[in-house]
């Protein structure tokens, strides 16, 4: 910030004038309330509707309706093609070369071919390091992989629980486990964000110090793609998966994304294969043997959703047309804000689970209301009612989220201004 914070609705408005991204605001649908712009902090749930993509997806309607197959080889994006529309900005917007990355299925589905090839146990190796509490995706999915192949998620599973204030992690946490256990760590898997506290993690330092005792890694970045600049080709993780929905805005259930190092490029490790990861240049030769293409396009089942695709496409040059290290700068200015005017408006009321380190954390402040969970929980739908839209994670965690595309200090001061009516009544 060039000046002190403030707590007035005028200085956060000069700042909002201020922002060399406060244009980017106007390419995305704002949902109303009561004639006016919400104020919304839920882009870690579900991202806005940038306001392009409704034309491209009419393009789209529209080659299918004038060229119906013909659609794949003569439309103004090719279906035959279309994922690769996405792919450099995809790559751009995770730090991956082009061939590392894939946009596809959804990330249930891409975390379970990912471990097809990456978790490979045997009876002295066969354990999977997760974080006590992982969002139920990861939970079900790697309990379930344990399962298949023999194991007993009992013993097979090693959960790291928190060690610091409000249950965060640290990275002294991590190194204390895989010294004990790293001997029988198949995979370790673990969050870019953690989607209860908004703690974020060391990616880098997390994935030398799993491959020193031997693992596999991979990453679920739900809640950190398009929310911190990740550089996935210099972290050396393995593999990592994520969903485009939530600050990729995508649309609900967009297709999600695939990233695997470019030493597996051509692996002969085992994985699902599909048509449409067969070698491009030979597919529709129809051959019996499967040739993978080359880098992440070979973990392809299907063709690509073009009408799913489409949005995400929009979105993508949007971030890079903004620049995520200018999203970064700002995401960093905007919640360190909000969590000012926590401390200094609302410490009574309050209190703030996510890492005051920017460094641990994206745009996302996870809150609890002092008073336990009930309180919490009125004061979540007191906040709904007034058009300040977050989210609520059980048991007694309300997420706001000021994103850096289409959020405004204004917002941040909005929400400051209603705990304190809430208060007031309570």
């Amino acid at each position: 910030m060039s000046a002190p914070y403030q707590a007035t609705l005028a200085w956060a408005q000069a700042q909002d004038a201020a922002d060399p991204l406060r244009a980017f605001r106007d390419e995305f649908l704002i949902p109303p309330h009561e004639g006016r712009d919400s104020h919304y902090f839920c882009g870690n749930s579900l991202g806005l509707q940038p306001r392009a993509v409704r034309e491209a997806l009419a393009a789209e309607l529209d080659d299918w309706g004038n060229l119906a197959v013909e659609g794949h080889f003569k439309g103004r994006l090719p279906w035959m093609d279309y994922h690769e529309f996405v792919r450099d900005d995809l790559a751009t917007v995770v730090g991956a070369q082009p061939s590392e990355v894939v946009a596809m299925n959804t990330l249930g589905v891409n975390l379970h071919l990912m471990m097809v090839s990456f978790y490979r146990p045997t009876p002295e190796r066969h354990a999977i390091l997760i974080e006590a509490g992982s969002f139920p995706t990861d939970r079900y999915a790697v309990e379930s992989q344990v399962r298949f192949h023999g194991y007993d998620p009992a013993t097979a599973l090693i959960e790291l629980t928190g060690d610091e204030a409000n249950g965060t992690i640290s990275m002294e946490a991590i190194e204390r486990v895989l010294a004990e256990h790293g001997s029988r760590i198949a995979l370790v898997m673990l969050p870019g964000v953690q989607y209860r506290t908004g703690q974020a993690f060391d990616l880098a330092a997390i994935t030398r110090l799993a491959q020193r005792h031997g693992c596999m890694v991979g990453f679920d970045l739900a809640h950190a793609v398009g929310n911190l600049p990740l550089q996935l080709h210099d972290v050396g993780c393995d593999f990592a998966i994520w969903c485009s929905y939530k600050y990729l805005n995508s649309g609900p259930g967009a297709v999600g994304g695939a990233f695997v190092h470019e030493r597996h490029a051509r692996t002969t490790l085992p994985r699902f294969a599909g048509w449409w990861g067969h070698d491009k240049t030979t597919r529709f030769q129809m051959g019996p043997e499967f040739v993978p293409t080359y880098g992440a396009d070979g973990w392809q089942l299907s063709n690509p959703p073009i009408l799913a695709l489409a949005p995400l496409r929009v979105s993508l040059e949007i971030f890079v047309r903004a620049g995520m290290s200018n999203l970064r700068d700002k995401a960093v200015r905007l919640t360190g804000y909000l969590e000012w005017l926590v401390q200094t408006q609302l410490s009574d009321v309050l209190d703030v689970v996510t890492p005051a380190d920017p460094a641990r954390r994206g745009s996302q402040l996870s809150i609890r209301v002092q008073g336990g969970r009930a309180r919490g929980r009125a004061l979540f739908e007191y906040l709904m009612e007034q058009g300040i839209v977050g989210d609520w994670r059980e048991p007694d965690v309300i997420r706001i989220s000021p994103t850096p595309l289409y959020n405004r200090y204004a917002d941040c001061v909005v929400f400051a201004e209603a705990v304190r009516r809430w208060t007031a009544t309570t």
